[in-house]
């Protein structure tokens, strides 16, 4: 048998960043959890044939219309996003449609659960800062030349 036939492929960083493209993804009516996961794939490079589960060889992803994501359920009202000042007594707690209320909020929910989707460690931090996150149409990333793509197409 010939053993050289079947030898997995790993990705330099130089074709890892070869590989990455811009992609807009249309946030409307879209549910936050699917959506989500369906990111933190993109932004790994799951979808991707040369995949490599070290290396940041996924897409930057720029999600449009992420004021009209939903939530199913009572979600909207009863989830609980809890954060700490640092401080003795600090906890603050919060709901989605509180934070929809605030100028980031809606970049918040979104960055908090692809954060969750995400490996922990250098590898998740940094591929988590290749997701931009915008309440209206409007982007300042003309100059990359994204394509859109509708995120239902992926599993």
């Amino acid at each position: 048998m010939n053993t050289l036939s079947y030898k997995t492929v790993s990705l330099n960083q130089d074709a890892a960043a070869n590989a990455k493209e811009w992609v807009i993804i249309d946030a409307t009516d879209q549910v936050v959890g699917r959506l989500c996961s369906k990111v933190a794939k993109l932004l790994r490079g799951k979808y991707k044939p040369c995949f490599t589960p070290h290396m940041d060889c996924g897409d930057n992803v720029i999600i449009i219309n992420a004021k009209k994501v939903v939530f199913t359920g009572k979600k909207e009202t009863d989830k609980v996003y809890t954060r700490y000042t640092g401080y003795p007594g600090g906890q603050r707690f919060n709901t989605p449609a509180e934070l929809r209320k605030k100028n980031d909020g809606v970049e918040r929910i979104i960055r908090h659960a692809v954060k969750g989707m995400l490996p922990k460690g250098p590898l998740g931090r940094s591929l988590l800062n290749n997701l931009k996150v915008y309440e209206g149409t409007e982007h300042p990333h003309e100059a990359q030349k994204p394509k859109v793509i509708d995120i239902n197409q992926y599993k």
